[in-house]
């Protein structure tokens, strides 16, 4: 029986790494084009009706950027893990092509998020900064990008990157 549990445990580990070192791989490749430093500016302001800098906002701490559509199936997933997170640290978040800002605003109080939320109605935001993959999620620290993962990603894989910024 202990022999059998270790030989679980030593799968799930396998599988663990294997599944760490493609979605590194993945997120390398998909970030390949992606402004690293130098990026474009994103200012605007939120839903909340607040101006937002992430220049001045990034300066000597690290900064969620959270790129994402209400129409997107995999950020119902990611969603919550970023709403769990605004709780504590800094984020925004840019709504691609998700519609007029009252569309956005429903969807934000249907699901009960409330994390900041710049409305990029005609994805222009999108295009500046050549996000071709929603989710896309940024840590940026000094207005440089420090960490960027598309796709599905949890809250500890999110924090973890924070926690090394």
């Amino acid at each position: 029986m202990k022999q059998r549990l270790l030989g679980w445990i030593k799968q799930l580990v396998i599988f663990l790494l294997l599944a760490l070192i493609i979605t590194a791989v993945v997120d390398v490749w998909r970030g390949k084009d992606f402004p690293k430093d130098n990026v474009p500016a994103l200012v605007g302001k939120t839903l909340a009706g607040e101006e937002f800098d992430l220049a001045a906002l990034s300066k000597d701490q690290a900064v969620v950027v959270y790129f994402w559509a209400t129409w997107c199936p995999v950020c119902s997933f990611v969603s919550p893990a970023v709403d769990t997170l605004s709780e504590y640290y800094p984020v925004v978040t840019v709504a691609l092509s998700s519609g007029e800002d009252l569309r956005v605003k429903k969807y934000l109080q249907h699901n009960e998020y409330n994390f900041d939320v710049i409305n990029d109605e005609n994805y222009d935001l999108g295009n500046a900064w050549k996000v071709k993959v929603t989710p896309t999620i940024l840590i940026v620290k000094d207005d440089e990008v420090k960490w960027l993962t598309t796709g599905f990603t949890s809250l500890p894989g999110i924090w973890w990157r924070l926690m090394f910024t």
